[in-house]
């Protein structure tokens, strides 16, 4: 989905981040279970991949009854009196950030399908973007195809399967396999139906999506383990790239490919690793926290520096400021301290109160700065606003000395496929190839990147997607 930026809402440095547009989660079962407590607390978990808005879809007594709204996770379900009703068999959630079409209820998922009665047939989540979306909204719209979102993609995958479904006998897994023909991109997808739950992933894997139980009948999918792990469930594996899996309600569950193997190719979002994924995942049973880790240990290994002492910007600096203390022997010390209890967003018209807003979110400990020598490791550099600010804090508490370190190669692209970016003119390493300009930007005493060899040899292959590090992307937008 190509993404508006809401230049006055502040999200903790909305502006000078990648945002990853959502999670997504859901459970089926033959008998019924509590769907309500247990879509609460798979989002819950999944709360970090979008802030904005969050919905879900129960299947009750042969029906599916949706429910969504603007706001986070624990606010929404708060406003829900009548739990009971969301009680089921089956259940599919999202939590989102927004997306072309902006912040309308329209936009929110789940989307779902109805029959002629009325009667909602169908539900689906989604991850990702699809680079061919509008293209083919237009020639379902030629065929009197109906849609309700302002944009969505992933009201367009909805609307190829109720096609495709209307011309397959009803046959789900046929219905999947000819919309994956005509969509092209990034898409982690559950679908929801009367009988049924399906889940499938791009020929590339680029958006993660994994499975696991939690009993022996009772199935879990989730764009990360940790939003398995909270609901007691055992984490099984990831679907592979180009895979689905059906379960029915007769307990029994099928695995099949949807495209030939020779036609998928792992590439997995690298920045999954970097910045979007809890600390507490695996993805493709990877270990987030020890990739992050490894970055700082990477990093002081790339550019040895004498310093007094180690921070990393909360949340995802952290992991990899423990590793360069690690490696370095330099001590780490916790010395910006986060605002745990700051608003989602703050309405400011004015650049320089927008400015202010990283004092309101991290302080420093002063005493533990002044007249040091300190290396400060964030997860990326991506405009650069934040990371300015933030040394621009230190200077004033009286560092000594200040560099900086990022456990990522320099952005020089934006992401089409599922990541909320700025375009290449916002991003300061495209602006500024050489690293002495952006120093001076900054106003660090040195400035390092984890190079693009060393992310490579951590994540331990090349099957991963570097487009925003190299601009060669698993799939060419149209």
């Amino acid at each position: 989905m190509i993404y508006k930026l809401y230049p006055y809402i502040l999200n903790n440095n909305y502006f000078d981040k990648f945002h990853d547009e959502c999670g997504i989660f859901g459970i089926y079962s033959p008998y019924k279970v509590d769907t309500f407590s247990l879509i609460q607390f798979g989002l819950f978990a999944l709360q970090h991949r979008g802030q904005e808005a969050c919905g879900f879809s129960v299947l009750r007594d042969g029906f599916i009854i949706s429910h969504k709204s603007e706001g986070l996770v624990l606010d929404f379900f708060r406003k829900i009196s009548n739990s009971e009703c969301y009680h089921g068999n089956a259940v599919i959630g999202h939590t989102r950030y927004s997306t072309e079409g902006g912040q309308s209820k329209k936009n929110i998922q789940p989307f779902f399908g109805e029959d002629s009665y009325g009667k909602s047939i169908i539900s689906i989540v989604h991850n990702g973007n699809l680079v061919n979306a509008k293209n083919i909204r237009k020639k379902l719209e030629s065929k009197g195809i109906s849609f309700i979102s302002e944009y969505s993609d992933s009201e367009v995958i909805l609307r190829l399967i109720q096609k495709y479904l209307s011309e397959s006998d009803n046959s789900l897994e046929k219905a999947i396999q000819k919309t994956t023909i005509d969509i092209k991109g990034a898409y982690s997808v559950i679908v929801l139906m009367d009988n049924k739950m399906a889940a499938f992933r791009d020929p590339n894997g680029i958006r993660p999506l994994c499975y696991g139980m939690l009993n022996e009948y009772t199935y879990i999918f989730s764009s990360e383990t940790c939003g398995i792990d909270s609901v007691g469930g055992v984490y099984v594996r990831d679907l592979f790239p180009g895979e689905m899996i059906i379960i029915d309600q007769k307990k029994s569950i099928q695995f099949s490919l949807l495209t030939e193997k020779k036609n998928t190719k792992k590439r997995i979002c690298s920045f999954e690793y970097i910045y979007f994924s809890r600390p507490d995942s695996l993805i493709e049973n990877v270990n987030v926290y020890e990739i992050r880790e490894k970055s700082g240990e990477k990093l002081y290994e790339q550019h040895p520096v004498e310093a007094d002492v180690v921070i990393g910007v909360p949340d995802s600096g952290v992991p990899a400021s423990i590793g360069y203390s690690k490696a370095s022997g330099i001590p780490f010390k916790p010395i910006l301290v986060k605002n745990k209890y700051i608003g989602r967003s703050f309405i400011l018209p004015k650049q320089e109160m927008r400015e202010k807003m990283v004092n309101l979110k991290l302080n420093p400990i002063l005493d533990e700065i002044k007249g040091k020598r300190i290396v400060i490791i964030d997860d990326s550099i991506v405009r650069g606003t934040t990371s300015r600010r933030l040394v621009d804090i230190l200077r004033k508490a009286g560092a000594k000395e200040i560099h900086f370190r990022s456990a990522s190669p320099p952005i020089i692209g934006p992401c089409y496929l599922g990541v909320n970016t700025p375009s290449k003119k916002d991003l300061i390493s495209y602006n500024h190839i050489d690293k002495k300009n952006i120093e001076r930007i900054l106003n660090v005493d040195s400035l390092e990147f984890l190079s693009m060899n060393n992310l490579i040899d951590i994540l331990g292959s090349i099957h991963y997607c570097f487009g925003c590090f190299t601009g060669n992307y698993p799939v060419q937008k149209n």
